[in-house]
């Protein structure tokens, strides 16, 4: 158990390019007083450290063979150790994994997730006991495959990503220290049409809401 003078509350929020806050419009990112850790920042206040680690293409376990360094297994351990003590470990992952050059269908991308969330509760960075809140992020468009990144994707991601959600909730079920929460079930949480699958302001505003009250 960690021992530390500072009282804040300390939320590790760990995703992929929407925990980042691409902004599709500009190819560039959304400051941080529009992305939705810094909204989320902003609606919890003082007594409160909301700590941004979203990485572009970031996937819950798999290595990305055209680009290093995305494995969030790989890397939550280092991650957690450097931003001890924690209250409480944000995850909203999923997206990425759906992409057709890693071949899972949602069964087993609920399963990676839930190994990284087992990898997260033995990870000796808590200030008290683990606290793990799984956000399942929303459902791919299925526009996107007439969007900007569909050869980045390739098919059938919005199947995919549309059935992440009940196999999370399984993949999760009983797990002492871990929490489920589906942001698709939120209303305003919203993709830009440019892409299918990056959050527009108004949907990072919407998600903060809603994450705010599930981390009080």
């Amino acid at each position: 158990m960690w021992f530390d003078d500072n009282t804040e509350k300390r939320i590790l929020i760990f995703g992929d390019s929407n925990t980042y806050g691409y902004n599709t419009e500009r190819d560039g990112r959304f400051p941080r007083t529009v992305r939705w850790p810094g909204r989320l920042a902003h609606l919890l206040g003082e007594g409160y450290a909301v700590i941004e680690e979203g990485l572009p293409g970031r996937t819950a376990v798999f290595d990305d063979p055209l680009t290093e360094g995305l494995c969030g297994l790989a890397y939550l351990n280092p991650c957690m150790m450097s931003h001890a003590p924690l209250d409480t470990l944000v995850i909203m992952l999923g997206t990425n994994d759906s992409k057709a050059r890693f071949g899972c269908n949602a069964y087993c991308m609920a399963k990676g997730i839930a190994r990284l969330a087992d990898k997260a509760l033995v990870t000796p960075a808590w200030r008290d006991r683990p606290d793990v809140l799984v956000i399942c992020p929303k459902p791919i468009h299925p526009g996107y495959a007439e969007g900007i990144f569909y050869g980045e994707m390739g098919p059938g991601c919005d199947e995919r990503s549309a059935a992440l959600a009940a196999e999370l909730c399984k993949a999760l079920d009983g797990k002492a220290g871990v929490r489920f929460f589906d942001a698709n079930t939120v209303p305003g949480v919203e993709y830009t049409p440019i892409d299918g699958m990056h959050l527009t302001a108004a949907g990072h505003a919407a998600l903060a809401a809603a994450a705010a009250e599930l981390v009080r």
